[in-house]
């Protein structure tokens, strides 16, 4: 069965990130897809302090809670990544988070523009960024979507969706937002969807193509 992690990068269990990443779950548990959650707030995680042991074995050498997410997002098919704004980016706990998936991605020794990643290698994942401000003007969201999507790209995944949801503030401002729900529930649905659609091709592949070991 495939399976997608969630992953909320606010302290708050009940408010509008969490929401919206719930809500996104449960459109994919419809589809008979496993899902897991995780409130990076429950969570002791140090930033990379860029030490470079994990150059030869992917592994981080900090012992901290990380290790225990660690296995939950390689076993993962997808994930979806929500954070709410803080200062016109993402909250520490994604940035910590986002950081120490440094060890995934391996550079040629010789040259640090050539690089790949664990996932790339693994044949690819997908993921989903929600990014919520309280404001009601997209520009004073800063760098918050692509502070998740671009490492998470560099990371091996495809981002099939960045959704960008304004005026949020109270815990109960999502409650009021029927379309904020509806675009996090059609991403989960396009996630789902192209899910079954890998399933399928991975299936079918061999019988139609000419592959050959090396």
């Amino acid at each position: 069965m495939m399976k997608v992690v969630g992953i909320i990068g606010s302290e708050r269990k009940d408010g509008n990130t969490a929401y919206l990443v719930q809500e996104t779950l449960k459109t994919l548990k419809s589809k008979e897809i496993a899902t897991e959650t995780i409130f990076l707030g429950d969570y002791n995680i140090s930033g990379c302090n860029g030490c470079e042991s994990c150059k030869d074995t992917y592994r981080c050498v900090i012992h901290d809670d990380m290790q225990k997410i660690y296995p939950l997002i390689l076993n993962s098919d997808a994930i979806v990544l929500g954070s709410p704004t803080y200062f016109y980016n993402i909250t520490s706990l994604t940035k910590a988070f986002l950081e120490r998936f440094y060890c995934f991605q391996v550079f040629a020794e010789d040259d640090r523009s050539v690089w790949s990643s664990v996932n790339e290698a693994l044949g690819g994942k997908y993921a989903l960024v929600i990014a919520i401000c309280e404001q009601d003007d997209e520009k004073d969201m800063g760098f918050t979507p692509e502070a998740m999507s671009l490492p998470l790209a560099g990371l091996g995944y495809r981002v099939l969706d960045t959704v960008k949801i304004l005026k949020l503030y109270k815990k109960e401002d999502i409650l009021r937002n029927t379309e904020a729900v509806e675009k996090a529930k059609t991403a989960g649905e396009k996630l789902g969807k192209t899910l079954q659609l890998r399933k399928e091709i991975e299936s079918n592949i061999r019988k139609h193509l000419d592959i050959k070991n090396s």
